[in-house]
C-alpha cells in the first residue's frame, strides 16, 4: 500500500515540477511515507529524520532550499508530536489526506511554517488524485480497498487509515486499463482488507472476474486478505478466473483459539483450515502465504505449539513472522502476561526455522517443472532477466531484454531458499496462449 501511496504523491507533485531525485543530497523535496505496524518501522523513522536534517541544513548552507515531508501511518498516529519531536520537519501529512501535498507545500514556500494535515477528509481522495496513472512497469498496484472495521487488539490500522472505504467498480476498470496501457501485465490488487471490497455486488470475486476482461491484463493478484471475509465468491474465483494467480497471502497470526480470542481476530484455527481447504479443492495448487504474531501477552507454550502445529498442517510457500510489537493506543499494549523479549525471540526463530523449510520445500518441488514466468527486470548478471512465477518465486533465466514484459515458459533448473534458476523452453514448444498460470 505504501509504495502505492509514494506512487501517488509523486504524481499529485509533478504538476509543480517534481521529478524523481537521485538522492536525497540531489532532492528539494524528500518524502518519508512511513507504516506504524511495529515500533522498530516507527523509530527508524526518527533515525532517518535526524540524518535529513544534517543534509536539509548542508543544503541550506549552499543557498538551496529542501522540503521535508513525513506522510503515512506514523504522520497520523503521532501528528503534533512529530512536529515537536523532529521540527526538521516541513509537511506532515497522514495517509488519507495526501492529495493534498500541493497546498501543504504551497504554505510552506508562503513562509507559514510546517504544514499538518492529518485529517480524515469526508470526500474520497481518489476523487483529487491524477486521473492518468504514470507507468509503474510490467508489474503495477491498484489500491481497490482502503481502512479496516475489524479492530484487532493488537493493531493501529483502524486509528490511522480509518473506517472500511471501497472505490467504485467503473473507476477501478479505468485505472486498470490506464495501467496496462503504460505497460502493466501484471495488477496486485491493495487494501487493508482487501477481500472486504464492497464496490460493486459480488464483492472482490466479482471485480476479479470485470478485470479479468481487460484487454492486455494477463495476470491479477491481491493482497492483504483477512479470514472474515473470504465468501464462495471469491473463493469460487480461485477456480474459475484463469489469470487469477494460484498464490494467496492469508494472515492467521496465531494458531491457538484462545490467542486468536484476545487478538479479537474472530475466527478460530479450524475456520482458517476448511477456509484453506476449500480454497484448495478449487484450485488444488494454491500456494499459501501468512502472517503470524509470536509472543502475544499472555501466550503460553501450549499457544505457541498450537501455531507451530497449524503451520505444519498448512505448509507455506511463504510467510511473514514477527515479535508481538506493543502499539500505543491499542487494547493489547495494555493486557496483563507481557512476553519477555528473550521468550519471544526463543519462539521467533523455531517459527521461522519451520516456515523457511516449507519455503524451501515448496521451491525445490518446482525443479524440473516448467513454469509460466513474467519477466520484469534485468538481472544481476549481463543477459539474465528477473520475473515472477504463478507462485510469486523470483525466477532468473538467461534471455533478452526484449522479453521484459513477456510471460514466458521456462524449466526450473535450481531452486534456494528465495529464488529459481531457470531456462527457456524453446519457443515452439511454449503455450500459444500467455493467460494460463
Amino acid at each position: 500500500m505504501n509504495v502505492y501511496d509514494s506512487a501517488r504523491m509523486a504524481e499529485v507533485l509533478a504538476p509543480l515540477g517534481y521529478g524523481a531525485a537521485s538522492s536525497p543530497e540531489d532532492a528539494d523535496m524528500v518524502i518519508l511515507n512511513t507504516c506504524h505496524i511495529r515500533e522498530k518501522a516507527a523509530e527508524k523513522v526518527y533515525s532517518e529524520l535526524g540524518r535529513l536534517g544534517l543534509i536539509k541544513s548542508a543544503r541550506e548552507a549552499d543557498g538551496k532550499a529542501m522540503v521535508i515531508a513525513v506522510a503515512g501511518c506514523v504522520a497520523q498516529a503521532e501528528g503534533e508530536e512529530m512536529l515537536r519531536r523532529a521540527p526538521v520537519i516541513d509537511v506532515l501529512v497522514g495517509p488519507q489526506s495526501y492529495h493534498r501535498l500541493p497546498e501543504l507545500v504551497a504554505q510552506v514556500a508562503r513562509g507559514g511554517g510546517a504544514a499538518l494535515n492529518t485529517e480524515f477528509p469526508p470526500e474520497a481522495k481518489f476523487d483529487h488524485l491524477p486521473k492518468t496513472r504514470d507507468a509503474q512497469g510490467v508489474s503495477a498496484f491498484l489500491s481497490v480497498q482502503e481502512g479496516c472495521d475489524k479492530f484487532c487488539s493488537f493493531c493501529v490500522v483502524p486509528y490511522t487509515r480509518g473506517a472500511e472505504f471501497s472505490r467504485p467498480l467503473a473507476a477501478l476498470l479505468d485505472e486498470a486499463r490506464q495501467l496496462v496501457e503504460v505497460g502493466a501485465r501484471e495488477i496486485t490488487l491493495l487494501g487493508q482488507n482487501v477481500n472486504a471490497y464492497h464496490g460493486c455486488a459480488g464483492g472482490l470475486g466479482e471485480l476479479i472476474r470485470h478485470l479479468a476482461d481487460v484487454e492486455g491484463l494477463e495476470r491479477i493478484r491481491y493482497t492483504t486478505s483477512h479470514p472474515l471475509d473470504m465468501d464462495e465468491n471469491l473463493i469460487r474465483a480461485h477456480g474459475e478466473v484463469p489469470v487469477l494467480m494460484p498464490y494467496l497471502h492469508l494472515p492467521v497470526q496465531s494458531g491457538s483459539d484462545r490467542v486468536l480470542a484476545a487478538m479479537n481476530r474472530r475466527h478460530t484455527a479450524d475456520d482458517y483450515r476448511r477456509i484453506v481447504a476449500r480454497l484448495r479443492d478449487v484450485r488444488p495448487d494454491l500456494a499459501l502465504s501468512g502472517d503470524f504474531i509470536v509472543g502475544f501477552p499472555g501466550e503460553s507454550d501450549d499457544d505457541f505449539a498450537a501455531t507451530l502445529a497449524l503451520v505444519g498442517d498448512m505448509g507455506y510457500a511463504q510467510a511473514y513472522s514477527f515479535k508481538y510489537s506493543p502499539r500505543p493506543g491499542t487494547p493489547a499494549a495494555g493486557l496483563p502476561g507481557q512476553i519477555p523479549d528473550a521468550v519471544k525471540a526463543a519462539r521467533l526463530a523455531a517459527l521461522q526455522s519451520l516456515l523457511r523449510s516449507q519455503q524451501t520445500a515448496f521451491n525445490r518441488a518446482c525443479v524440473g517443472r516448467s513454469l509460466l514466468v513474467l519477466f520484469e527486470r534485468p538481472g544481476r548478471h549481463a543477459g539474465q532477466l528477473i520475473g515472477r512465477s504463478p507462485y510469486m518465486q523470483a525466477c532468473y533465466a538467461d534471455a533478452e531484454s526484449h522479453m521484459i514484459g513477456e510471460i514466458v515458459d521456462v524449466c526450473i533448473l535450481e531452486a534456494g531458499a528465495n529464488s529459481l534458476a531457470a531456462e527457456l523452453i524453446p519457443a515452439p514448444s511454449r503455450p500459444k496462449s500467455r493467460r494460463v498460470a
